[in-house]
């Protein structure tokens, strides 16, 4: 990719200001197969200034005209969308059809969503003799995570045009190509200089001087509990707004009515889609306590159905886990649920057979694991599911709501009233019930130590927007 060692700033492609490079490893090898360079507080500096400077003129466009710059936008995205798909399967080792199938198609469904959005949406209204106003935040810093790349990137990006605001991107530096990828596919589409800058870098050099930057007007981030609190730090002083996607531990109500065997097997597949990297994974099953065997004999099976290979195999179902760092993480977490009694009934330690390179992880299910447990608290980030017990629907719901985060919780029942009532009742941001469809138009974020504010559809609109009410603006 000829732009990877370059940073995209005010509608060019320029040198980084310093020389910092950092290898992109693909995951199903362990080997390099591209370079990024690392970008700093010069580079950061660079691109503020320019995104400020276009602001004055991008912030004054027409809702229409920047309606019609998202459809150019998907457009170029549709033409470069199998490029896309492949740069995404190598740099994070999602199978081929997995990344095809969904991390790009993604990005798609996204810029799909938010012009239905743009449609309907009421940029200015009156209430009574006061004009409300929708306006652009400012200057926004974008930085995204590596396990969903093109569909944060999209999912902030995207709104963020369509609001008005110019903006910084930060993405990930593990999977960095993708964005510089988007970043061609914007310029395509004639974003207006200034108005989309990219720097790559790490967070703490690079997210620490966007978040801390006085010029920047806001932050929208993607990642950790841990790295989002240090954003929220790094941004209090100048008071921005901080957005945040943040870490989940989500629960799996499997209700004492459900067919046992697809609801086990569908929570095993979720749990371990894209290798367990989704900070929505269904990681804990909560099932009746008199079917706990039961459902361990059938998520043991949709385990061993789990074809775990490189991301190019056609029969690869499952590959690695991102990095080095996110293998030993796992690896680490694995082993503490066993040191802490949890009944290993699937997986464990190491690679699986056959893999001797690569980091690969035996998709992995715990039985009778008590809520106090590391593995029922902590999000592990990689294939492994834990199964709890629960007496009634009651001890299922505190179960449940029972950890720090909120991002998402899932309930199976063959009643879907009985359903609904459970899903108003747990504490998270989003409640699937009984393995719907992905909606890409419904508010995405979560409770608790999950972050605060939502993504997706008119809320990610609004999240980049300002209310201004002109009192006694008349009739």
């Amino acid at each position: 990719m000829s732009n990877a060692l370059k940073f995209y700033i005010d509608g060019a492609w320029v040198a980084p200001s310093g020389d910092a490079r950092l290898a992109v490893v693909d995951p199903c090898t362990e080997e390099a197969f591209a370079e990024i360079a690392l970008g700093n507080a010069d580079d950061v500096e660079r691109a503020v200034a320019a995104a400020r400077r276009a602001f004055a003129s991008f912030s004054s466009t027409q809702p229409a005209e920047r309606v019609a710059l998202v459809r150019r936008i998907l457009d170029a995205y549709m033409a470069r969308y199998d490029e896309m798909a492949e740069t995404i399967s190598r740099e994070i080792g999602a199978p081929k059809k997995l990344s095809h199938a969904w991390q790009a198609a993604l990005g798609k469904r996204h810029l799909e969503e938010l012009l239905v959005t743009c449609e309907r949406f009421a940029w200015q209204r009156k209430k009574g003799t006061t004009l409300i106003n929708h306006e652009p935040v400012g200057v926004v810093a974008l930085i995204t995570p590596w396990n969903w790349p093109i569909n944060q990137i999209v999912c902030k990006v995207a709104p963020a045009l369509a609001a008005g605001c110019t903006m910084v991107l930060k993405p990930s530096e593990v999977s960095p190509l993708n964005a510089v990828l988007f970043a061609e596919i914007l310029d395509a589409a004639g974003v207006p200089r200034g108005v989309f800058n990219l720097v790559n870098g790490d967070g703490p050099t690079v997210g620490a001087a966007l978040c801390s930057h006085p010029d920047v007007d806001m932050v929208s981030f993607t990642g950790s509990t841990r790295a989002g609190v240090e954003i929220a730090r790094l941004a209090a002083p100048t008071v921005k707004r901080v957005h945040q996607e943040l870490g989940g531990k989500s629960a799996n109500i499997l209700l004492d009515d459900v067919d046992l065997e697809a609801a086990v097997t569908s929570g095993v597949n979720s749990c371990f889609s894209n290798s367990g990297q989704s900070c929505n994974a269904p990681t804990r099953m909560l099932v009746p306590a008199a079917r706990h065997d039961e459902a361990v004999r059938i998520a043991q099976r949709a385990a061993a159905a789990q074809r775990v290979g490189p991301a190019q195999d056609d029969e690869t179902t499952m590959g690695p886990v991102v990095s080095d760092v996110q293998y030993a993480r796992v690896q680490r977490l694995i082993r503490k649920g066993i040191e802490e009694g949890a009944r290993l009934v699937a997986g464990g330690p190491g690679r699986p057979d056959g893999l001797a390179r690569g980091y690969y992880v035996r998709p992995t299910v715990f039985a009778n694991v008590d809520p106090s447990m590391t593995i029922a608290r902590e999000e592990i980030f990689g294939p492994v599911l834990a199964i709890m017990p629960y007496r009634d629907e009651e001890d299922a719901i505190a179960i449940a709501n029972d950890t720090p985060f909120g991002l998402a919780a899932y309930v199976q029942s063959a009643d879907l009233d009985r359903a609904r009532r459970v899903a108003l009742r747990l504490r998270a941001g989003s409640v699937y019930l009984n393995y719907p469809a992905w909606d890409a138009g419904s508010p995405f974020g979560g409770y608790k130590q999950s972050g605060n504010g939502r993504e997706y559809g008119e809320w990610g609109l609004e999240a980049f927007l300002e209310v201004k009410g002109i009192v006694g603006y008349g009739e």
